[in-house]
């Protein structure tokens, strides 16, 4: 299966984890958040100087840490970022390749922080329920 046409998130390994953790899931949530910036970051350094043994490291902690949150799309293309690499460093050639993939990373990681964060965000689940409650009230003539 393509990384395009996974789920952006398993939400039930998500909240599996989420019980898990408990009062540390925020924490390390950001932790995640902070890490894969470096990540992705180092991934797209290595991309730009044709270091193809620079992408093994951050494409396998971003493919761990992404898994752990149920963040599949995104752990996917990290994993295939690892998996091409470490293949390319045996056979000593640049990571051109993985262009597509390298692309893909930064904007499938937002995404999927915001999904995240949403889902753990108790203003954004507090406003969403506001207007259903509103609709209510108005349905009996009060505001």
């Amino acid at each position: 299966m393509s990384f395009q046409n996974s789920d952006l998130v398993d939400w039930t390994e998500f909240e599996s984890v989420r019980e898990e953790l408990g009062a540390n899931f925020a924490r390390i949530l950001r932790y995640f958040s902070e890490d894969g910036t470096k990540s992705v970051d180092a991934i797209e350094q290595a991309m730009r100087d044709k270091v193809t043994v620079a992408l093994i490291v951050p494409a396998h902690t971003l493919k761990g840490e992404a898994l752990q949150f149920g963040a599949l799309r995104l752990s996917m293309i990290a994993e295939k970022i690892e998996m091409v690499a470490r293949h390319l460093v045996e056979i000593q050639q640049t990571p051109e390749e993985l262009v597509p993939e390298a692309v893909a990373l930064r904007p499938v990681f937002k995404e999927t922080m915001v999904s995240l964060e949403e889902a753990t965000n108790p203003l954004v689940q507090r406003r969403s329920a506001i207007p259903d409650q509103i609709a209510a009230n108005q349905k009996f003539g009060r505001l």
